[in-house]
């Protein structure tokens, strides 16, 4: 059964996804990879308010190609999530409730998440042009020195997730593993 979310994801929202649910996301998100993540937790580290606001926010772990003319965004492929997981903790505790990449999460992450409510989405990796058809608006909102990894604010419709880790630790790709292991 597919499930529709509308951002901001409240942590009652997140409550009530279970891994291996499969989600459309319409609203607002961000990007953001470890040059943009480390830059926010040293902000949070100093007591410095962040140039996006984490509460209730869906964090997407891509460095988008750019836009060609009458797009508004390149291909937009998930990156390897664990590269965040240093920094993830910290943003979770601030208020951030969604991330989307690829890829295992550590157990610091996995504990953040269960303690303040988030949960993690997967985006199918190598669909970057696929899924860039469901953003609809990209702007770069902070450190556009990054380049690629600049934090944009995407304006996305319908846009494809699975639920890989719920806000209760559950983790389909053990899940998963262990139900196929099992039928065999």
């Amino acid at each position: 059964m597919m499930k529709k979310i509308h951002t901001p994801l409240t942590r009652e929202a997140v409550r009530n996804l279970k891994a291996g649910d499969s989600c459309l996301i319409t609203g607002v998100i961000y990007t953001a990879r470890d040059a943009a993540h480390k830059r926010l937790c040293e902000l949070l580290d100093k007591g410095q308010p962040l140039p996006v606001d984490m509460e209730n926010a869906i964090i997407y772990f891509v460095g988008p190609t750019p836009a060609k003319p009458g797009q508004a965004i390149g291909s937009a492929g998930p990156t390897t999530s664990y590269r965040m997981d240093a920094y993830s903790p910290a943003l979770i505790a601030a208020g951030q409730t969604g991330m989307i990449g690829k890829g295992k999460r550590g157990p610091e992450v996995v504990a953040a998440m269960k303690e303040h409510g988030a949960v993690y989405f997967g985006a199918i990796g190598g669909c970057g042009a696929l899924l860039s058809k469901c953003i609809k608006k990209a702007e770069i909102v902070a450190y556009e020195d990054l380049g690629a990894e600049a934090i944009r604010r995407l304006e996305v419709e319908d846009f494809p997730v699975v639920v890989i880790i719920d806000s209760e630790g559950n983790n389909l790709y053990e899940t998963g593993r262990k139900a196929y292991l099992d039928s065999q």
